[in-house]
């Protein structure tokens, strides 16, 4: 809703703005004529202003960061759409324009239709990458307002004893019975009263992968992968190793996705 709003704001001031210098320029102008020009262009606009926000969202201006083939796709999806909603501009735009003027008992002349729109794509294909650029970066200012931020540590109860440990000193964690035990980069192995699956769900949105009923592993902090056969890997964390089963294909894709992002 906020997108549209923006949207439809800048759509108004333009006429606005676009109204006024088109009398400046031409002071022989009826008064009425540009405003009626710039009102019905606007209104056609805001009828169509959809189809960037649907294309917006079928492909972001983010997806251009995803290689070539999605950068083609990109330019393919939004070039074709650009003129579908050039052309239902013109043409609403022209049907009103063409009605306003009968009721006021003139006739609207739209010029050689060719090269009319042209012209009016010119300045459709501006409006349209603004309009897309609009709506994507409301939907990523709201996305990244609603999204909690990431912490920085994790409190492990050890005992009496509660040790704020930074999340970058995690390596892994691993189910001992009633027990979660962490592995620290400095050595230490905390144990926690808590099952791996409550852990589990504080950290994975930390980074933190599931690769074994029994392991939790620092995706952050991975230093290798290497096969074991029949589908099984094992997790290299610097000089700890976690298995990885086969079980857990999602996890390896994750971790795949990790290394190769690094």
């Amino acid at each position: 809703m906020q997108g549209w709003t923006v949207a439809v704001g800048v759509i108004a001031a333009f006429m606005v703005v676009n109204a006024l210098t088109e009398l400046t320029d031409s002071p022989s102008l009826r008064l009425w004529a540009p405003w009626v020009w710039e009102a019905t262009s606007a209104l056609a606009l805001a009828l169509v202003v959809w189809l960037p926000w649907l294309a917006g969202r079928i492909a972001p201006p983010a997806r251009l960061n995803d290689g070539w083939g999605a950068c083609t796709r990109f330019f393919a999806l939004h070039l074709a759409t650009a003129v579908f909603y050039s052309l239902l501009h013109v043409l609403v735009m022209g049907a009103m324009r063409h009605g306003v003027y009968a009721a006021l008992g003139e006739v609207y002349d739209y010029g050689p239709p060719v090269e009319r729109f042209i012209y009016e794509f010119r300045k459709d294909l501006l409006s349209y990458g603004l309009f897309v650029g609009v709506f994507w970066a409301v939907r990523s200012l709201r996305e990244a307002r609603e999204t909690p931020l990431r912490p920085v540590s994790f409190d492990i109860r050890d005992g009496a004893r509660l040790i704020r440990a930074p999340l970058d000193d995690i390596l892994a964690a691993t189910s001992a019975g009633n027990y979660v035990e962490f592995v620290l980069a400095d050595g230490r192995r905390p144990l926690m009263r808590a099952t791996l699956a409550a852990v589990e769900a504080e950290l994975e949105r930390c980074g933190f992968v599931r690769t074994h009923r029994g392991w939790l592993v620092n995706a952050a902090r991975m230093s290798g992968l290497r096969p074991e056969g029949s589908g099984d890997w094992t997790v290299e964390l610097g000089s700890l190793e976690a298995p990885l089963s086969r079980r857990y294909p999602e996890a390896l894709e994750r971790l795949r996705a990790e290394r190769s992002g690094a």
